[in-house]
């Protein structure tokens, strides 16, 4: 995505926006820097009047007591310190982490199609590196900018008060210093972008291959898998490298031309000393001085370049940001009745993914009554997954309305009406944790007996007692320590204790054998008897007991009665 000035100034508003409920507290920690830094730079002075008015004076109450002081001092700024440290790090903390469950919640509410297209290695790693970097940029740059400018500022009065002539020696290479970080600003840019786009390459060759292992494995691929990952490797050195020389060109050169000033400095000053010109401990001071103002000119050139390489993070984050969501809640939702028994009527309901993309579904006109069992089949790719994906609202029709309860779907609250409509598909989600977490996922409130029977009527009981802790087992990522119809079983059981008005199974029986088909089928008729039931199904038996079957051919709905017609 180009980003305009216009694009990035929307970007750090909204990045901001994380930082201003904080902005008392970050006010505190920059006082607290302050006053810091504040006794940081009265060291130096202190050890002047220690030098010229207390050894060389030949005072030793002068010295004991200037002693005092500066032990005096230190232990404040260590106080002090600590407690801006713990201060800092609990703002900033909260910072990062409003920021990354604000961007995760955008993800949430984005489409399934963005979600098939995206690399969820990509997506991981602009969720942990991306964010922590332009959180580092909001916070930590902030602070070390007003933190360097105040303290260079400190020193460069105290040196002024030393000596002026000294103080533009020491500033007289600062130009050239900022002249170099511009020159090489866009290359820190480029660098940086192409090295977190190989960390993401990384991050996705990961997430995809540990999750398919077993595949791999079976068709033997794991030498071509390494050799991609190899690949991949040699990239991101080869970047890394790069980058790494350039950053360590942006902060060598310019130590190397402070290293050069102060050389001149030395030179000077201890010219002056030598010809009485200026004391011994105002030189010593004023060089204190120079050393406390090296750093904050250093971080203050570091920043510089520091914030390109936010920037590029800052734009990979907003590249998810501006993403717009398909479906959207209603600001004034309407609620289903108490009475609902979930009536699902299609009315000339069309739709297509893209503008210019084919039409999925044509006209579709049809009304389910509520409690039926309604049989939909048709080929693969034909858009049965689509209509379901239209019913839970994750995409509105192109053309014509759906309606629940004689209620249009974009009327209601999106939460609602997808606790009402439950799908169980063929591809199960499960979660790492246990059987029983798993099951109540979807219902969280409902309580150990209802988990239970749920799990009886699908038939879960008839496996988990084989299980090393029962319904306590950890059934592992994705559930990979079940078959698949075990997998099947828990997801069946979650939807039954999630009690929705329409209950949708697509191909939800598919990993079970045929006894166990039957005995799940009979079941949900039973329990769900006045609920209205979408079975989406290969395997007739499946069908049992249904009202009527649909047809889905050509992007158009045809009912029992007309199939064989044409």
């Amino acid at each position: 995505m180009e980003f305009s000035r216009d694009h990035e100034r929307a970007a750090f508003k909204w990045l901001f926006g994380f930082v201003r409920p904080h902005r008392l507290r970050l006010v505190f920690v920059l006082i607290l820097s302050l006053v810091s830094t504040g006794l940081g730079l009265a060291q130096p002075y202190i050890t002047k009047f220690l030098i010229d008015d207390g050894l060389i004076a030949g005072k030793l109450d002068v010295v004991i007591w200037l002693c005092a002081l500066m032990v005096v001092v230190a232990l404040l700024a260590t106080l002090i310190g600590a407690g801006n440290r713990w201060q800092y790090v609990d703002v900033s903390a909260r910072i990062l982490l409003a920021l990354r469950e604000s961007v995760f919640g955008h993800l949430q509410r984005l489409s399934p199609s963005f979600h098939v297209r995206a690399r969820g290695g990509d997506l991981l790693a602009r969720l942990d590196g991306d964010i922590a970097e332009i959180q580092r940029l909001a916070v930590d740059s902030l602070l070390a900018f007003v933190n360097g400018v105040m303290a260079l500022a400190g020193a460069l009065i105290l040196m002024l008060t030393l000596s002026w002539k000294l103080s533009l020696l020491a500033l007289i290479l600062l130009p050239v210093n900022f002249l170099f970080l511009r020159y090489m600003r866009p290359r820190v840019e480029r660098l940086t972008r192409s090295v977190r786009e190989r960390a993401s390459d990384i991050t996705a060759f990961f997430f995809d291959t540990l999750g398919s292992m077993k595949f791999i494995q079976s068709v033997a691929a794991e030498q071509r898998e390494a050799k991609r990952l190899a690949v991949y490797h040699q990239a991101f050195r080869t970047d890394t490298l790069r980058l790494q020389m350039t950053n360590y060109a942006t902060s060598a050169v310019p130590a190397m031309m402070i290293s050069l000033s102060t050389a001149i400095v030395f030179v000077a000053g201890g010219y002056l000393a030598i010809q009485g010109a200026m004391t011994v401990g105002t030189l010593i001071a004023f060089s204190a001085y120079l050393a406390r103002a090296t750093g904050p000119v250093q971080t203050l050139l570091g920043l510089y370049v520091a914030l390109q390489r936010a920037r590029v993070s800052l734009r990979r984050v907003m590249d998810i940001t501006q993403v717009h969501p398909a479906v959207m809640s209603p600001t004034n939702a309407v609620s289903l009745p108490a009475n609902a028994r979930g009536e699902v009527r299609f009315e000339a309901v069309s739709f297509q993914y893209d503008a210019d993309g084919p039409t999925v579904l044509k006209q579709v006109d049809v009304t389910i009554p509520a409690g039926a069992k309604v049989g939909l089949v048709g080929i693969s790719g034909v858009g049965k997954t689509t209509l379901i994906d239209l019913l839970q609202r994750h995409y509105d029709p192109a053309g014509g309305r759906i309606r629940l309860d004689g209620i249009d779907l974009r009327e209601l609250d999106l939460s609602e009406l997808r606790r009402r409509v439950a799908v169980v598909s063929q591809d199960t989600v499960l979660f790492a944790g246990s059987v029983t977490e798993n099951i109540r996922y979807a219902a969280p409130d409902a309580s150990d007996t209802n988990v239970l029977e749920a799990a009886r009527l699908a038939q879960v009981d008839a496996f988990v007692s084989s299980l090393p802790q029962g319904y306590d087992t950890d059934i592992g990522a994705r559930g990979t320590a079940l078959s698949g119809g075990q997998r099947q079983r828990v997801a069946i059981a979650r939807a039954l204790l999630q009690d929705p008005l329409v209950l949708v199974l697509d191909e939800a029986t598919s990993a079970v054998d045929d006894d166990a088909e039957a005995r799940i089928v009979a079941a949900i008729d039973e329990l769900f008897s006045e609920r209205t039931r979408l079975v989406i199904s290969h395997r007739s038996q499946a069908f049992a007991g249904a009202d009527f079957v649909l047809e889905l051919k050509d992007g158009c709905l045809i009912h029992s009665s007309e199939l064989g017609r044409g």
